[in-house]
């Protein structure tokens, strides 16, 4: 079993024993694709681990960005995170309903914006509930808590700076879409966006960097992962996906293998996809 880490991962034991540390707050970042046809909000509404308050990753992002899900200001971060009296001095573990998914992406935005002490709930509330733990509906009681943040202007990429990294090479860009949307033999699941990969990209599909149970693998399983994808770990990486949530994943991933200089692409493939006079490269 993995080494439990407050800063990246931890355990339903580590949680299940901390669970009430009056310094610990429990996120729900549940988010799911549209075809699934699930509400994070609904399903949390009618079971949560106890204590847990509902991180809305569509609602907590850039109001001016046609793109879903961009992260937020940091002005309208802090407000969000005071109401929902999570802030300075707080232990964060973050979960989703799928085991190990959208969580990820709540973990690298905390770690956007400065926050180190934030973990993602290994497994995720399936291994929770599979174990027989504690589930509520009820709403936690909050209370404002002041939180300072600073944001951390490296582990972000833009458009352009994405498109100069796979033309110069000088990092490693590693998409966690699945192979057949990444070789773009498989449509994209959003509409208007052409098929294929940006240039120079390498593929690690989220799902690979995860066991059946959807807890994460081992350092050195990871590491393996990585290595058979043809990444050079060697430079710096910008991870990217569909719309920058399953980068997280390998975000997570690599800060569990040592590796610290990563990036997320935020725009990701929703973005990439949509202009065309970006460079796509395709198996089709």
């Amino acid at each position: 079993m993995a080494v439990d880490d407050p800063k990246t991962l931890v355990s339903t034991e580590w949680l299940a024993q901390h669970i009430k540390d009056p310094d610990l707050r429990i996120l729900d970042a549940s988010w799911y694709m549209p075809a699934e046809e699930r509400s994070g909000l609904e399903e949390y509404q009618d079971c949560h681990i106890p204590g847990a308050r509902f991180f809305d990753i569509d609602a907590i992002s850039d109001p001016r960005s046609d793109l879903p899900h961009m992260a937020p200001p940091v002005e309208l971060f802090m407000s969000r995170m005071r109401k929902m009296g999570v802030g300075d001095g707080h232990q964060i573990v973050v979960y989703d309903g799928s085991g190990l998914f959208s969580a990820a992406r709540v973990w690298w935005l905390f770690r956007l914006m400065g926050k180190m002490d934030i973990a993602v709930l290994d497994g995720g509330l399936p291994k929770w509930v599979a174990e027989g733990r504690p589930t509520e509906d009820l709403p936690p009681i909050v209370r404002d808590r002041h939180m300072t943040v600073q944001r951390q202007a490296h582990m972000i990429k833009d458009v352009t700076q994405v498109a100069a990294a796979s033309k110069l090479q000088d990092y490693t860009i590693i998409d966690a879409r699945g192979a057949g949307r990444f070789s773009g033999l498989e449509a994209e699941p959003r509409e208007g966006l052409r098929a294929g990969r940006i240039p120079n990209s390498k593929n690690v599909p989220f799902a690979t960097v995860l066991n059946d149970d959807k807890t994460m693998k081992s350092p050195a399983e990871l590491k393996a992962v990585f290595d058979a994808s043809g990444a050079d770990l060697s430079k710096p990486v910008i991870t990217s996906c569909g719309s920058g949530v399953t980068a997280a994943v390998l975000c997570l991933a690599l800060e569990r293998m040592g590796k610290r200089d990563h990036a997320l692409y935020d725009g990701s493939w929703t973005e990439w996809g949509m202009y065309s006079d970006l460079k796509v490269e395709s198996d089709a």
